[in-house]
């Protein structure tokens, strides 16, 4: 199940280049508000309700960890950013761009200002062929019906002729291109968030780093002397079984594999946890596992300085890690950087995203994106 809001918008235009309206329509919504996943043919269909010039309608799906409610305020604004002024005036006018909200995920929601699903989306093949291009397997919740059953019982019989085909900002990508994908960085440096994000953004099968099931951890962050090794040697046995599993299955419907560690992280974290003769005995198990290994087609790591690292890890919570001092977040920094200036045959991308947040800012997430796409180029 999506972490994420998944949100159709049906974009339309009736006023001066409308191609060029909705096309600006959708690059402003993808780097200011939320990732657009997919995009519907472009239709030309006649104004609905009204006389007036025929309209361009298409519909996207987006995602996003934003209510509907808040996003809603935010195309409110780039209506009025591409020059449309709404007035108080009844009935339906001809416009620049109209952005309405269809459907969020199959939520029903009854406010004043917003109805989802839209009230008269069945009764329009402007909003029903766009989403059908979308590929949902979407249900509406109060008729209970998909969106080809609505089709068919949809009375309108406007005449609906696609002008343009369109591919989403997402699909112009080509993160596909490569098989696996490895996100590393310290510890609250935000990779889980991101291979998450981009797992289902991308339509990726998503490996994370089962952390929470070891029982060494809590007692490690208490006494690291006592339970450096056993914690070290159970994450490298894990890690191996676990990405062994993982990236042997191949799923046909997923395009590529994007995980929040490799092997590698266990040897940066076993060199500065253990003592010198434990290291010695741990690499020479650990050398023995890796020639077995899969080497991603792409290593990103997350660099943040270590007051933001702090500050992460205090916000998120977690109990045994609020007393992980500033010294041994700065050695795992020193120690991947090290590692990676030594990794000749590995395709690395180091990112500084300490001054970056893709968690609130979609234009940072979007920043993100480009830099990883342009280093598979």
């Amino acid at each position: 199940m999506s972490s994420q809001n998944q949100i159709v918008l049906s974009l339309g235009s009736n006023v001066g280049n409308r191609l060029e309206a909705i096309k600006s329509c959708i690059g402003i919504i993808h780097y200011e508000i939320a990732t657009v996943v997919k995009v519907s043919s472009v239709y030309e269909t006649p104004a609905w309700g009204f006389e007036s010039e025929p309209f361009y309608n298409c519909a996207v799906l987006i995602h996003t960890s934003k209510s509907a409610q808040k996003i809603l305020s935010q195309i409110l604004k780039v209506e009025k950013q591409l020059g449309r002024t709404r007035s108080s005036e009844k009935g339906y006018q001809a416009r620049i761009i109209d952005i309405d909200i269809i459907s969020c995920n199959e939520d029903v929601v009854d406010s004043e200002n917003l109805e989802i699903p839209h009230q008269q989306m069945h009764n329009r093949k402007f909003v029903l062929l766009p989403m059908h291009d979308l590929g949902m397997n979407w249900m509406h919740p109060k008729f209970k019906k998909s969106i080809p059953e609505l089709l068919q019982i949809c009375e309108d019989e406007s005449d609906c002729k696609v002008v343009e085909k369109l591919v989403s900002p997402i699909e112009k990508l080509n993160l596909q291109n490569f098989n696996y994908i490895a996100i590393e960085g310290n510890i609250g440096a935000g990779k889980t968030t991101l291979a998450t994000k981009i797992s289902e953004d991308c339509n990726a099968k998503l490996v994370l780093e089962r952390f929470a099931d070891n029982p060494f951890l809590p007692k490690f962050y208490k006494d690291q002397n006592r339970y450096a090794f056993p914690l070290e040697m159970s994450f490298l046995a894990d890690r191996y079984q676990q990405l062994t599993d993982d990236l042997a299955q191949f799923d046909l419907f997923k395009d590529f594999i994007v995980a929040d560690y490799h092997i590698f992280k266990s040897l940066i974290f076993a060199k500065v946890t253990l003592h010198e003769d434990e290291f010695r005995l741990y690499k020479t198990m650990f050398d023995i596992i890796r020639k077995e290994m899969p080497k991603p087609d792409l290593y990103v790591y997350l660099y943040q300085n270590t007051e933001r690292l702090l500050a992460n890890i205090k916000k998120r919570g977690r109990s045994y890690e609020q007393e992980i001092p500033a010294d041994y977040l700065e050695k795992i920094n020193r120690g991947y950087l090290d590692y990676i200036k030594t990794q000749t045959d590995l395709n690395v991308l180091v990112i500084d995203i300490s001054d970056l947040d893709f968690i609130k800012k979609q234009s940072d997430y979007v920043y993100l994106l480009n830099e990883i796409n342009a280093k598979i180029k």
